[in-house]
This record gives structure tokens, C-alpha cells and sequence, in this order.
């Protein structure tokens, strides 16, 4: 098996890499071996609504990507602090969905390690208990991509700030994460080690793994489907499931409750209740919204030069995009 241990920590490139090896591989391929990380980033699940997921004020502020994989499953944080790994073989194993089987070899490092690890009926991995790793796949009839995270010594506190969402916002027909109570391993460990230690004793889990480069070819495939696909807005937010978000809030000029329909990342329908004063029926508005993609940008400029303070008494125009962008 072929051993690649990423060189960068772009998550949009990471995961075009995973997409790129898992699309090229062969039949009597030996496989792949990943070993990679990612700068602070929401990973969300294929089928996910990311507004669900994600607690987009935290993220946008605090520069956390947000990234949508091709695998199901739910939605991670990664950090510096974190590893990630994958397995990317030909699917004629006859049970693909044998998770187990594909975390075996982190169980079997941590043993060696003094770590009794186990692997329980969430497809996760814990240590008495709580949760260190999960894992997703993603597979057709000819391949099979199998990966997880494994929280060595990430940021717990900025990991459930980051998806951390208010869930009776949003009805939606895309898959809720499990939340669970995790861990980090390094405290879990009888003696500590480096991250770059660690990963060694990953990749002594697995025995006959020959260390490869990407080539040229590859890393100019994979930034091309990296810059393309996972650094766009329409596969990390505009792919979500239909749903439905409910925001309130109170200003000074009065309290107002929007209510949107989102389809295929697109506003279908706007509605706004309120206390406040206006001049103007908001049917005008409601109209005005209707088919603007709901991002900051396309609703800056569907709103740019609309007259907002003939709906809402006392409005200012920032402070209103916030409240629709929040």
C-alpha cells in the first residue's frame, strides 16, 4: 500500500486530494495510506444543511473554513491539533461497510501505546467512553474511501463554540450531527508524545506501506478541482439540503422575525413579522429577496440601493444584513 503524508493543511486541496486518488484508482491498485491535517476548519457531511451545522458568526470571525466532503456522516472540527487519515482501495473487499476493519489499525497503534481504544455502534472511537475519532466512507461499485479524525490535542472548547448552532432555527431535511462528548488522546497517553511521534506510530500500525510524492500531474489536478469544487460556495453551502431558517431579532426600531425558505441555496421565499413601522406593504421586499443566493455578497447587492427605510422605520442598512446574513 502507498503511503502519502499531506504536505499541506489547505482543507480545500485535502480533500480534492482524497476525491482525485479515490476517482483515478484502479482494480489490483495496492492502495492508498493518508496521513494529513488541516488548518482550523468545519468539515461538513455530503448530505448535510451546513447552516444547521455550522455557527457561521464564530466561524467567519474566528477565519475557520468551512468545507463540504463527499463522504456522509457528520460535522467535524479540525485543528493543527488534529490528524486525519484515509484509506482509498479498489472495493472488492465484499463488506465495504466494515468500519471497524478500516479503524483497526488507530486501535492497534494506541494499544501499542498503552491506550486501550474502542470502537462502538456509532462508527466512532472512544476512550473510556468518550469520543476521539469518527469516521465516514464513501464508495461506489470499483472503489472505496475510508476516513476519519483523531483529536490528539485539538482546541475542545473552539470545537463545540464552531458547531455549535441553535437548533430550533432551522427545520431541514439534511442529517443532524450526533453530538457527543470527546477527548483529546495526548492526555490519554501514559507518557506524552509529539504529534509528529504519534503519527510515526500510525504508520507503524500498518506493515508494507511504500512512501510516495504526489506528482506534478496530481498536484495540478487537485488544486484545479480544489479552487473549483471545495472552495466554492455552491458545493460547501449552496449543495445543502432545502430548509427552512426563523430569525429574531429586537432593534431599537422595533422586533423582527424573518422567515426563509432555502432551496438549493437559494432564498425561494422570504416573510417578515414584527412590531416595527413602515410605510410600504412588505410583499416588495418579501419579492426583492426571493431567488438571491443567501450569502453575504449576493444579498448586499440585491439589497444595494433598495429602499429598506420605507419598510422599516429607523433601519440601518448594516445592521439589517447582519441580521439576514447571521
Amino acid at each position: 500500500m502507498y503511503y502519502i503524508e499531506g504536505q499541506s493543511t489547505d482543507p480545500a486541496f485535502n480533500l480534492a486530494m482524497e476525491e482525485h486518488l479515490y476517482r483515478t484508482i484502479d482494480q489490483g491498485h495496492p492502495g492508498y495510506f493518508l496521513l494529513w491535517q488541516n488548518r482550523p476548519s468545519i468539515i461538513v457531511g455530503r448530505f448535510q444543511n451546513t447552516a444547521q451545522e455550522v455557527n457561521r458568526a464564530f466561524a467567519e470571525e474566528h477565519s475557520i473554513a468551512v468545507v463540504r466532503r463527499i463522504s456522509g456522516g457528520g460535522a467535524v472540527y479540525h485543528d493543527l491539533g488534529n490528524i486525519n487519515y484515509t484509506f482509498i482501495l479498489p472495493n472488492d473487499e465484499g463488506n465495504p461497510f466494515d468500519f471497524a476493519r478500516h479503524a483497526r489499525p488507530v486501535v492497534d497503534a494506541l494499544a501499542a501505546l498503552g491506550v486501550t481504544a474502542e470502537f462502538n455502534s456509532r462508527n466512532d472511537l472512544a476512550i473510556n467512553g468518550k469520543k476521539f475519532s469518527g469516521s465516514a466512507q464513501h464508495m461506489d461499485r470499483r472503489r472505496l474511501l475510508h476516513h476519519g479524525t483523531l483529536l490528539f490535542d485539538s482546541d475542545l472548547s473552539v470545537l463545540a463554540r464552531a458547531l455549535r448552532v441553535d437548533e430550533e432555527k432551522f427545520t431541514s431535511k439534511g442529517f443532524k450531527s450526533v453530538r457527543s462528548r470527546v477527548t483529546n488522546i495526548l492526555p490519554c497517553l501514559p507518557a506524552p508524545l509529539s504529534l509528529q511521534e504519534f503519527m510515526g506510530a500510525l504508520r507503524d500500525s500498518l506493515s508494507g506501506l511504500e512512501m510516495i510524492s504526489l506528482t506534478d500531474d496530481q498536484r495540478k489536478a487537485i488544486s484545479a478541482l480544489g479552487d473549483e469544487k471545495y472552495a466554492s460556495w455552491e458545493w460547501n453551502w449552496g449543495a445543502s439540503p432545502d430548509f427552512s431558517e426563523r430569525k429574531v431579532r429586537r432593534f431599537s426600531w422595533g422586533k423582527v422575525e424573518a422567515l426563509l425558505d432555502v432551496k438549493n441555496g437559494v432564498i425561494a421565499q422570504a416573510r417578515f413579522f414584527g412590531d416595527f413601522f413602515g410605510q410600504e406593504d412588505r410583499e416588495e421586499l418579501e419579492l426583492q429577496l426571493a431567488g438571491c443566493p443567501y450569502r453575504e455578497q449576493d444579498l448586499r447587492k440585491r439589497l444595494e440601493g433598495f429602499p429598506l427605510e420605507r419598510f422599516f422605520r429607523g433601519v440601518e442598512r448594516e445592521e439589517f444584513l447582519a441580521f439576514l446574513i447571521s
